[in-house]
Formats: C-alpha cells, structure tokens, sequence
C-alpha cells in the first residue's frame, strides 16, 4: 500500500510538473466585458472557439486556465472566440504566436495589448490583392451537412484575357492563404507570389482557398481516426473538394479542369488530407503540394498509398524544415519511399528540407513559389512564345474543333505541329496557311501549335475546351 501511494504521490507530481498556467493579468480596456477570452493554438487545432479551452474570468483584469499536461514547445494566441477577434500588438499591428516550452509547474502572466477588431475603431487592414474575394462566404458542402467560406484568386489578367483558361490549385487552410487580417499566425502571400510570376512571364493559375472548419479540422483533414485527437472525416471532405466544389468552381469560371492542370496543396494537417486526396483521386489531380505533413497522425496512410498503389503519373513535392518535429524528416523520407517501391520515379517526386525551417506559415510563404513552379515544370504553361505576336495569332482559342491562323508575314505551305504538355507531338501535318487546323480528335487540355514556312518559325499556346 505504502509503495502504491509512493506512485501516485509521483504520478500526480510528474502531472503537475508537465503543465502550465495561463494567467492575463491586463486586456486591453475597451474588451466588451460580455466576451469570452480563449485560448488557441498547436494543442487544440488552432480552434479559436474551442470551449474547453476558455480562460475563467475572475475578474475585468484577470483571466486563467491551465492546460492538460504536455510535452515540447508549444505555439498560441488569445481569442475573444474566432479569428476576427484575436489579439494583436498595442499598435494593431500582427503579433507573432505565442511560445512555451514545458517545465516543471510553470505558471507564466501575460498581457493582452489589443484586439485586431476593436483597433481605431475598425478591423484589421486587409494584405490581400484586389483580385483576391470571398467565392462564397457559406458554401454548402453535402459530404459533410456543412457550409464553409471558400476564397479564390484570379490571375491579373482573367477580366482581360477573357477566352483563356487557367489552372487550378485546391489549397486547405484558405484563411491563412492571402490576407493576414483573416490568418491566425501570418498568411502564406500565395497572391503576391502568383502576381510577380505572371509579371515575370508566367501562365497564371487560379487558386480556391477552402477555410479550415474550426473545431472540426482535425475530423476533416484526417481520414483516418485517432483516439487522442480525433479524425475520421477525411474521405467525406476529399469527396466534396471532388465531387461538388470543383465542379461548381468548373462551371463558372474559366479553368483547365482536366487533371494536368489541377493540382491539390496544404501544410501541417492539411498537407495531409491534400496528399491524400491527391493519391486516392489520381484521375482527378496530377500535382500535390505536401507542406510539412502531419504524417505522424495515422501509419495507416502509408499502407494506403502501397493498397492504392500508382494509378497516373503524378507530380509531388514535399518541403519541410529541420526546426519541426523530430520525425517530420524521417516520416517524409519514409513515405518517399514507400511511393518509390509503387513505382513514382525520381522525376515525379521532389523533396526539399530547409535547415531553417519551421512549422509555420513565414516558412510556407517562402517555400510556395519553389513549390509551384515545380508542379507544373512539366506542362507547356512555362513555354514562352518563339516569336512576338506579331508573327501569327490564332482563333478561337479556346478551341473546339478547329483552329484558323492568321498572319501579317505572308505565308503559304507551312508544317503545322502540335505538342501535349508532357512535350509529345500529337498533331503533325503539311498545308497551306490558309487552311484550319482541325484540333476535334484533340481531348481537352493545352497544347502547343509550332508553325514553320521554312523562314520563320513561331509558336502559340491554345486550349482545347468542348
């Protein structure tokens, strides 16, 4: 008995000594003193709402919680109940998250310096670029008998270009993607990033943002449950991002929607939900953007890729940092494998480490470009024209059936090629310049027309789409 209470007398200290207090001594004066202040962060999911994570109030200047027992360093911030509503600095400018790394009984006071709703009277100032808007603010999702907002960036030159077609990137996490006022630790600036490449030259791409659901993250991002996190919801979500999202995002605007140009991308949880969907739906995507991967959550997601196995040539980038978790690395390098051993070539996956690297979102920021033009490298939306459009111009691009070439430099028996986006010839004829070029056997997709006379030389980019 004595040895008995000698080990719960040491369970219970060895309990203590893994936990820590939070105490807000000051909040800024103008809290509402009906609100709820909570706290978020790395050991809830970043919920912002979350009610077993609200600080008690005991009076207008003092809050606190203590937290479950844990281990490590760990990243947060404060809340009055959603993102809106998070803290910032006095001068309402952003406030990096919140660290702790855990001690033996530790209570730590802090101070609240501001709230990013309530600074000069307004919210906080938006960084996203004009072409940057809430697709729809309450997207009803079937899969799951939800609604979510969903973002989406337009390249700077959809209004303008108005018979071209785009890419596509599903990307998780959508609030975190363009604007810092909506992001809870600093937004990736996937839209300055996409705005300076199609400045350099660069085909554009259109990007869907879908919101993270809060509470419900962790259930949707995994498809797989975890006893101590949650989790399970995983197919249901990939299903809708198939199933109803694309296609709607199909339908009213101008995409490339075959799977050469549809490409999938997330960090943390999120990457792995994306290179899940990216792998069970290989008819559907052919890019996978793997931002440091929770891929700790669940083995069974390596078994996964070896059942399903290499269905379509695919294009999979993984980046992580060597400041993250202690098996991010090795569990990266494990599923490299594990993808290896079903058959994806060297040239179909890339791994980055950066030895700066942490499991934040300044990291993916800096690390999304490298991403990006990697995943397409391979399709003929990086090929620059041979020659100025002055030479030749071609209508109606998009195309259905058939291309007519129009020309200031007179031209008449020409050699007409035409290359998909893996680079192989799948047109070639001999004809006079004046004569269509029928495209109708073509699937839908993008191509390259070369057209030679034996003087000049010139290419175009084209679209088919029926």
């Amino acid at each position: 008995m004595k040895q008995f209470l000698l080990l719960w007398v040491a369970v219970i200290s060895f309990a203590a000594h893994a936990q820590v207090t939070l105490n807000v001594v000051s909040v800024p004066a103008n809290t509402p003193q009906n609100d709820d202040i909570f706290v978020a962060g790395t050991f809830n999911g970043w919920d912002p709402g979350n009610a077993g994570y609200k600080l008690t109030k005991i009076n207008n200047d003092f809050y606190t919680i203590t937290l479950a027992p844990g281990s490590g360093t760990i990243e947060f911030k404060f809340t009055r109940g959603d993102w809106v509503r998070v803290e910032c600095k006095a001068d309402g400018s952003f406030l990096p998250n919140r660290t702790f790394t855990y001690g033996n009984g530790d209570t730590i006071t802090l101070n609240i310096a501001g709230w990013e709703d309530l600074i000069g009277g307004g919210g906080p100032t938006s960084t996203a670029l004009p072409n940057v808007s809430v697709m729809d603010p309450s997207f009803y999702m079937p899969e799951l008998n939800r609604y979510r907002k969903i973002w989406i960036y337009l390249p700077d030159d959809y209004s303008m270009a108005t018979s071209k077609y785009y890419p596509v990137i599903y990307m998780q996490d959508g609030q975190n993607l363009f604007d810092d006022s909506t992001s809870f630790s600093g937004e990736w600036e996937v839209d300055e990033t996409l705005h300076n490449l199609q400045m350099d030259g660069n085909y554009g791409c259109i990007v869907i943002g879908i919101e993270n659901g809060g509470i419900d993250r962790i259930n949707e991002y995994s498809p797989y449950f975890n006893p101590s996190y949650g989790g399970g919801q995983g197919d249901e979500y990939c299903d809708f991002i198939v199933n109803t999202l694309k296609p709607y995002v199909d339908s009213h605007y101008r995409t490339l929607s075959t799977r050469d140009f549809t490409a999938v991308a997330g960090s943390s949880m999120g990457g792995l939900i994306s290179f899940y969907a990216g792998m069970k739906y290989q008819d559907v995507f052919s890019k996978i953007g793997v931002f440091s991967p929770s891929l700790w959550f669940d083995d069974s997601l390596y078994t996964f890729v070896s059942d399903h196995g290499k269905q379509q040539t695919m294009r999979v980038y993984f980046v992580a940092g060597r400041n993250e978790s202690s098996g991010m690395v090795p569990d990266i390098k494990s599923m490299y494998n594990t993808m290896a051993a079903e058959g994806f070539t060297a040239e179909e996956m890339d791994t980055v480490i950066k030895n700066d690297g942490q499991h934040a979102e300044w990291f993916w920021a800096l690390e999304f470009q490298g991403c990006f033009l990697w995943l397409f490298a391979n399709t003929i939306i990086s090929v620059e024209d041979l020659k100025p459009d002055s030479v030749f111009s071609i209508s109606p691009n998009p195309a259905k059936d058939h291309l007519v070439l129009h020309s200031k430099t007179p031209m008449k028996k020409i050699e007409v090629q035409i290359y998909d986006v893996n680079g192989n010839e799948v047109l070639s004829s001999q004809q006079s310049f004046s004569k269509p070029v029928k495209v109708d056997k073509l699937p839908n997709g993008l191509y390259l027309l070369k057209v030679s006379d034996g003087i000049f030389t010139a290419a175009k980019i084209f679209g088919v789409q029926r």
